[in-house]
């Protein structure tokens, strides 16, 4: 009779950080407040567009110089890594020593090496030396070259720019491709204590640990497919704990809108997880919350990583008790055969400019305005390469005060020259929109900061697939002579269409058979929203079981075309552009309550329940 087999028990990861902005504090007092856990998992990143607007944050340091010619040039700078790291992780040197807790981080950006020497130094300078490892590979730039000298085509995902690279227009200064999670799990089954990733998936951290622990490879599917979704979970840290919650009300009225804790996740031998948090702190961890993160940012059933696909049609969420919630009946698929890689390029300039006015005629006065500053600009228009107006707000009648009617117009102006921007020319942009301010509409003011006129440097972020066959991959110890380990890529990987399926619902309920009243959509849904590129994913769900066949049925596609207005411009919805934010809402993250407010007839009896 064979012996039975034994399984460890399941593995503590705490989520410590969900953005580059997120609380310094998430290492340090995590451990103070949460007990023993075997494995945090840092995200030193600050979203998708994320590897845009993360990596523009490094980007925009970078210095082009002329070594090489042609469609590439080379990128030199200084050390480029996430600079609030350090700040979170040398208060916690003696407790991570002294607990015995791993620790990985995608804080590496452009010079993961670089932070992984400092952070070994750091650690011996406190008398708490512990073993560091970094992961190379997420740097794709030199293979880049080769396969656009080998004539390779790769094609931008931005909806609406079906483009090649070259075509692109633009020279890429770097090139970042997102990264599995079993190059750390390798790095901790080799002892290391700390792992340093560059550009890693959002959920790598927690693929790896919980990979190491468990002793899963590339044949454990629905496994690391569990710890995926696990790890997609954490990864924005109190997004999934109580932030960017619709059902907020129920917090600001218990008073736990405060100190809202980091997420605490336990994934067991099967990929299964529970979703917990920091122990007395605010915030929540309920059913619907989880399901928030859950849509967020996803696009389809299907979940892309670089080590597994997660298939998220039979997912269950279901609560355990307080702040502890259980997922399960994720299944795995195949990685896909390729993994997204953003690249960099420098855009140009932009400059921006604020008129405000109060009151009657607001459309008018903003013609007004519009018509004044292309006129000034004359010729130069011509030489930028966008230039937009947007009017901000309305002004009601009888408005309680004159802040709640006044109304912005922006004027968002670029392009590549910087003598358009420069303001010692007298023909730049800001000095020719801040003459007009005499002859302007009736009433009209002009924004107190004036920095904005002034030229900034915007990155151009360009989007594609890049074959998970081309990567290298490599662990390298801090310790153990300096070891280098070569991560093998997984044997047997899938080719999944760009896009993922799009229907409409199948056997739709009759809509007329419920007793309605006209009321914001928001009342009675939920939902997510935030970045995928260029696309504005929106999640959508509702509280009840009986509230599911209404929903699945009203929200036909053209129906969501209607509730989207003006947004549905047929394309893309966020702009390619790193750090323009033309857009007010430049990450995606409030269409889904600019859904919500929008009205339709709700059941009645689903009202009767209580508006979220």
């Amino acid at each position: 009779m064979s012996a039975e087999k034994t399984y460890r028990s399941a593995i503590r990861i705490g989520g410590a950080s969900g953005a580059l902005t997120d609380r310094v504090r998430h290492v340090k007092d995590g451990q103070d407040r949460r007990g023993r856990r075997h494995c945090w998992g840092l995200d030193g990143r600050s979203n998708d567009g994320a590897q845009g607007v993360a990596k523009t944050h490094r980007v925009q340091q970078l210095q082009m110089n002329a070594k090489q010619s042609g469609l590439f040039t080379q990128a030199a700078s200084g050390p480029q890594f996430a600079p609030n790291f350090l700040d979170c992780f040398i208060p916690a040197i003696g407790d991570l020593k002294r607990n015995g807790i791993k620790l990985a981080v995608n804080a590496g950006g452009s010079d993961t090496e670089i932070l992984a020497h400092i952070i070994k130094q750091e650690c011996i300078d406190r008398g708490c030396p512990m073993n560091v490892a970094w992961i190379e590979g997420d740097d794709v730039f030199k293979k880049l070259v080769e396969l656009s000298t080998e004539g390779k085509e790769l094609r931008s995902l931005n909806r609406g720019k079906d483009i090649s690279l070259k075509e692109w227009g633009f020279e890429p200064v770097a090139a970042q491709a997102y990264l599995g999670g079993l190059g750390i799990a390798e790095a901790f089954r080799n002892g290391a204590d700390i792992v340093i990733c560059g550009r890693v998936a959002d959920a790598a951290p927690t693929i790896g640990a919980a990979a190491w622990w468990h002793n899963w490879n590339h044949s454990h599917l629905d496994e690391l497919a569990g710890a995926l979704v696990a790890g997609h979970l954490i990864e924005c840290g109190g997004y999934v704990t109580g932030g960017n919650y619709c059902n907020f009300k129920k917090l600001l009225k218990n008073n736990k809108h405060f100190d809202i804790g980091f997420p605490v996740v336990e994934i067991d031998h099967k990929g299964e997880s529970i979703l917990t948090k920091e122990k007395s702190t605010g915030g929540v961890v309920d059913v619907g919350n989880t399901i928030s993160q859950l849509v967020y940012e996803i696009q389809g059933p299907l979940y892309y990583n670089s080590d597994v696909t997660a298939d998220l049609e039979d997912v269950r969420i279901e609560a355990l008790g307080e702040d502890r919630v259980h997922i399960s009946r994720v299944k795995g698929r195949l990685p896909p055969s390729t993994t997204k890689v953003g690249i960099t390029a420098h855009g140009g300039y932009q400059a921006e400019y604020t008129f405000y006015f109060v009151g009657l005629d607001i459309q008018e006065k903003a013609r007004w305005t519009e018509d004044h500053v292309r006129e000034t600009l004359g010729e130069s228009v011509n030489r930028l390469s966008h230039l937009k107006f947007h009017l901000h707000g309305s002004s009601p009648i009888d408005a309680p005060n004159q802040d709640a009617a006044t109304v912005g117009l922006r004027i968002v102006a670029q392009g590549r020259d910087f003598d358009l921007f420069d303001m010692q020319n007298p023909h730049s942009f800001g000095r020719k929109v801040r003459s007009l301010i005499l002859e302007s509409a009736p009433g009209a003011s002009i924004s107190n900061d004036g920095r904005l006129v002034f030229p900034k440097k915007y990155e151009e972020f360009f989007v594609t697939l890049f074959p998970q066959s081309e990567l290298n991959q490599r662990v390298h110890l801090l310790y153990d002579e300096c070891k280098s380990i070569d991560v093998l890529a997984a044997e047997k990987t899938c080719t999944y269409p760009l896009q993922q399926r799009s229907y409409e619902t199948t056997n739709p309920v009759d809509l007329s058979q419920y007793e309605t009243i006209r009321a914001p959509f928001g009342y009675v849904v939920m939902a997510r929203s935030g970045d995928k590129a260029t696309d504005a994913n929106v999640g959508l769900f509702v509280r009840h079981d009986d509230e599911w066949d209404w929903l699945r049925s009203l929200l036909t596609t053209d129906r969501f075309k209607q509730m989207l207005r003006a947004e549905y411009k047929g394309g893309q919805m966020i702009d390619s552009r790193c750090h323009t934010f033309e857009r007010l809402d430049s990450l995606g993250k409030n269409v889904g309550e600019y859904v919500r407010a929008y009205t339709v007839d709700i059941p009645t009896r689903f009202l009767e329940r209580g508006r979220i």
